[in-house]
């Protein structure tokens, strides 16, 4: 076991390394730069520009440039934010607990929806329920994020006035700010509970099938205690597997949702960098939710040796 986890950790290096270099020049082919931005079309004095190429380190060819940040990046620093001066990794640290939250309660939402209507639906096959589950199931699929949320917003907060559509809710403490969590909650963990949701009823109808729930019953267990002790642990493999990769994809799926519900996490952060041209405020964004959605799956891996029996016998 320790030398998958060491060897899974080594293999993020080229990954990292590889996202790195693809980040590092899209964002410099967007045309203009982060002069531009901060001065507009009409430069002005051009001893004013070529000094601030010059601090910026913009006069230096691109090759130059990669090398010089990733230099920085082996000592572990993140670089700077060309428009607030502060260090990126401390701009990351102060946004990445309020996306972090979004996804978590996004990926919680989804699993409250999607694992108990996933076992109805397979232990109803063909009934009503599942008939509509899996009709609930193809419309979250094919919502998109940014639609669903500003249809949310329209019925609960415009229409209703149940909920506040934008914000988190800052200086209303813990209890007031969960109402700014849950529209945007919903809005990410809906697509994320369809996908769950027909995995746990696929999964499920195949472990019912299974010789030895078969057996259970024959023994006499209660349909209960084979749902849980058996079907649903078993069953619970696969779908664990698309949550793992889910979770870390809804970091950078909070991008939009983000936008669109004012949200201060990361997600704004990089489109304000890239609206900005903040070259290491966006290289720095992508390297770290990169690293971070790389230790959720490593996180997952380890989590199957705990449901699955036969990874830790070696079987």
């Amino acid at each position: 076991m320790l030398r998958i986890t060491l060897i899974r950790l080594i293999s993020v290096v080229p990954v990292l390394f590889g996202i790195s270099v693809i980040s590092f020049l899209v964002i410099r082919m967007i045309p203009g730069d982060v002069i531009s931005s901060i001065m507009g079309q009409d430069f002005g004095d051009p001893a004013i520009e070529a000094e601030m190429r010059r601090y910026f380190g913009l006069d230096m060819p691109v090759y130059e440039q990669f090398v010089r940040w990733l230099g920085a990046l082996v000592q572990g620093d993140l670089g700077t934010s060309m428009r607030t001066g502060q260090p990126v990794l401390e701009e990351i640290m102060q946004r990445f607990p309020s996306t972090l939250l979004l996804a978590v309660s996004a990926l919680l939402v989804s699993i409250l929806i999607s694992i108990p209507l996933g076992v109805l639906s397979a232990t109803k096959r063909n009934g009503l329920l599942d008939a509509s589950t899996r009709v609930a199931s193809l419309i979250g699929l094919s919502l998109p994020n940014f639609w669903l949320g500003i249809l949310l917003v329209y019925i609960f907060s415009v229409s209703l006035g149940w909920l506040p559509s934008q914000g988190a809710g800052e200086g209303e403490g813990f209890l007031g700010s969960l109402k700014y969590l849950v529209l945007p909650s919903v809005t990410l963990g809906a697509s994320l509970a369809a996908i769950s949701m027909r995995m746990t009823r696929s999964s499920m109808l195949e472990v019912l099938n299974q010789d030895y729930v078969r057996t259970a019953r024959a023994k006499g267990l209660g349909e209960r205690g084979v749902m849980v002790r058996h079907a649903l642990r078993n069953s619970l493999i696969p779908v664990v597997t698309v949550l793992g990769i889910q979770a870390g994809a809804l970091l950078g799926g909070t991008v939009i949702v983000e936008q669109v519900f004012a949200w201060p996490g990361l997600g704004t952060m990089v489109i304000r960098g890239i609206s900005q041209r903040d070259y290491p405020v966006v290289q720095g964004t992508l390297l770290f939710l990169a690293f971070f959605y790389v230790v959720v799956n490593l996180l997952v891996d380890l989590l199957y040796t705990y449901l699955d029996p036969r990874l830790r016998s070696g079987h």
